[in-house]
């Protein structure tokens, strides 16, 4: 395991164009974003940590969560309500409120909710740049529980185009379904 480099040297000057970064979850501004069975809220883009990362607050209702994939960026989840099943590597666990999960960069993954309560969990990227995969590839709904549209099988395989086309572009991989 590598340990970070640590150095003497001084701390950089405050950055003063850099603003404070504020999101409330039922402010008419808030960005919900409505993908596949799943909301998710960006409550801090990487626009606002100069690409360091985003953080999603995601609402995964009950049989919701996306298919296996990989990404070269870390994820971490923290539940903090309900519990989703977490497949890594190929490997099943039961996450439950309370508990962290992080999935190192270019490990195959996914979570599906297997429980009869919709799920919370915050999940945080580094770098940043999911936040704009999920924009690109949802649609805005009004809350942070709102469902997406339902698709039917011709838009849910014009959906899984547009995600196959769009996914490389923001370092994910979609993988088969096993």
């Amino acid at each position: 395991m590598s340990e970070i480099a640590t150095t003497n040297a001084p701390l950089p000057a405050d950055d003063l164009s850099r603003a404070l970064a504020f999101a409330q979850l039922d402010s008419p501004t808030a960005q919900h974003i409505g993908l596949v069975g799943n909301t998710y809220t960006i409550t801090v883009a990487g626009k606002d940590t100069n690409g360091r990362f985003c953080v999603i607050d995601m609402h995964v209702p009950p049989g919701g969560g996306p298919g296996p994939h990989r990404h070269d960026f870390e994820e971490t989840f923290i539940l903090l309500e309900g519990e989703v099943e977490m497949t890594f590597r190929g490997a099943k666990s039961i996450v439950r409120a309370g508990d962290t999960v992080n999935v190192p960069s270019n490990a195959s993954h996914q979570f599906h909710n297997v429980s009869t309560s919709p799920a919370r969990m915050i999940c945080i990227c580094a770098p940043a740049g999911n936040e704009r995969f999920f924009v690109e590839l949802g649609v805005p709904v009004a809350t942070r529980t709102t469902a997406p549209p339902k698709l039917d099988a011709m838009q849910m395989a014009e959906f899984a185009k547009k995600a196959k086309a769009v996914a490389a572009k923001y370092g994910t991989e979609l993988l088969d379904r096993a």
